[in-house]
């Protein structure tokens, strides 16, 4: 698919740095992927949208927050907001 001077080529004009020796395979890899995702043939595929006229979208409206936000967290430290973990 892709040749490793072509991969060396480009990375030397993005000036990245191949350090790691399986990179070469890794890009090959995606490319396949992409070649899967081009052969799939939904061009043809006709996308629908619904239309909303611009006359039943509200209206935006500027509404002054004159309190300190992060006084009105339940969990803060300082300057940082205490999240719930993301596994």
């Amino acid at each position: 698919m892709v040749s490793r001077e072509e991969i060396e080529h480009v990375a030397k004009l993005m000036r990245i740095e191949i350090d790691d020796p399986t990179i070469y395979e890794r890009v090959d890899k995606m490319i396949g992927y992409f070649d899967i995702l081009d052969s799939a043939g939904v061009e043809s595929e006709e996308i629908s949208v619904r239309e909303i006229p611009i006359t039943n979208l509200r209206e935006d409206k500027y509404i002054p927050f004159d309190e300190k936000l992060i006084e009105k967290l339940n969990h803060y430290k300082g300057t940082y907001v205490r999240a719930p973990k993301m596994v």
